[in-house]
């Protein structure tokens, strides 16, 4: 992999040389946050002790938020961190020759970053893999994954859902069942549904019977993979409180999104289709313009949006659903940079 791919692949949103964007469309998180109970629990954390290295209560409280037992719950310092580990446990486990890893055919540049760093390769046929990744609601798309129920169809493979944008849902929903589900590795990132993407914290949950599995990912994890302020977050997470607060938010961002939709559609972009707070699109570029020289332009303007490039998907960008004045702001600055007139 060459540096220019690597760097391609770690395109994220959020923050960058430019400092923060005033309307920052380019990143998940929840722009109804950060939810005040969280905020306050996070900023309350006693970070002159460490955690517990076992993070009993925390797992407990995961645990019973979940329905499922303790030892099915493994903390995690992030989910980009749990995607290199558990790439490791691939390659260190996997038999001669059988090192391979399918991804969906847009998806997080982590994925592949981690098969690279683990000499995994990435196969085109699902049934060929001993790693395999999902995402549903799926990013950068916020659609379902198409055959979902069907990945670990008679598999002794180890299959990742990715659940980072299902408390952000706004539409459908899952199509598994239950039984289904629990054969899944689950990966679970509240700090995007709290708007507190800040706080690095997130956990998986095991499938029923994989407590080998379980036990190898907890050795390959350092110490204290979760500090204080992320244990604060995660137990605020399963709360009843913030549990409503995120209900209620997900009211507002459906009316918000509604509104973003049809102001983008007002600009000639096409939208696809999404079940989260997010969106990619298609925008109309006048001739002479491309892409990454409007997005420039753009961010010149206090406004990022995510090229989608690094997911597979050139000549789109995905958005996430903002407050209407950041929506007017857009609106505005692209009439602007486009040359047309409001």
């Amino acid at each position: 992999m060459s540096t220019q791919h690597l760097q391609s692949l770690r395109v994220h949103g959020g923050p960058d040389q430019h400092g923060m964007p005033l309307h920052d469309f380019s990143t998940n998180s929840n722009a109804c946050g950060p939810c005040p109970l969280a905020q306050t629990a996070v900023s309350q954390a006693d970070a002159a002790q460490y955690p517990d290295a076992s993070y009993t209560a925390l797992r407990q409280q995961l645990a019973a938020f979940h329905g499922v037992d303790v030892q099915r719950v493994l903390l995690a310092a992030s989910a980009s961190e749990f995607i290199f580990r558990i790439s490791a446990l691939v390659a260190f486990s996997a038999d001669e020759g059988s090192h391979s890893v399918w991804l969906p055919p847009h998806s997080y540049g982590d994925y592949a970053q981690a098969a690279h760093a683990h000499r995994l390769t990435v196969v085109t046929q699902v049934a060929d893999a001993q790693l395999r990744w999902s995402c549903d609601p799926s990013s950068p798309l916020g659609a379902a994954h198409a055959g979902l129920a069907n990945l670990t169809d008679g598999a002794a493979a180890i299959t990742v859902l990715d659940r980072a944008y299902e408390p952000l849902r706004l539409a459908a929903g899952l199509d598994v069942s239950d039984a289904q589900l629990q054969t899944f590795w689950q990966l679970w990132t509240p700090n995007k549904a709290l708007g507190l993407t800040g706080v690095r914290a997130a956990y998986a949950i095991a499938p029923v019977n994989a407590q080998g599995q379980a036990l190898a990912l907890e050795q390959l994890c350092p110490s204290w993979p979760v500090g204080a302020h992320g244990v604060a977050m995660l137990q605020a997470w399963v709360s009843p409180e913030v549990q409503a607060w995120l209900a209620g938010s997900l009211t507002t961002l459906r009316e918000w999104k509604v509104r973003q939709v049809a102001l983008c559609e007002s600009l000639g972009w096409t939208c696809l289709p999404s079940h989260a707070n997010f969106f990619c699109a298609r925008p109309a570029l006048p001739q002479g313009l491309a892409l990454p020289q409007v997005l420039a332009g753009l961010r010149a303007r206090g406004i990022k949006l995510r090229d989608t490039t690094s997911f597979g998907l050139p000549g789109h960008v995905r958005l996430s659903v903002q407050p209407p004045a950041a929506q007017d702001a857009l609106h505005n600055a692209w009439q602007h940079i486009t040359g047309k007139s409001a």
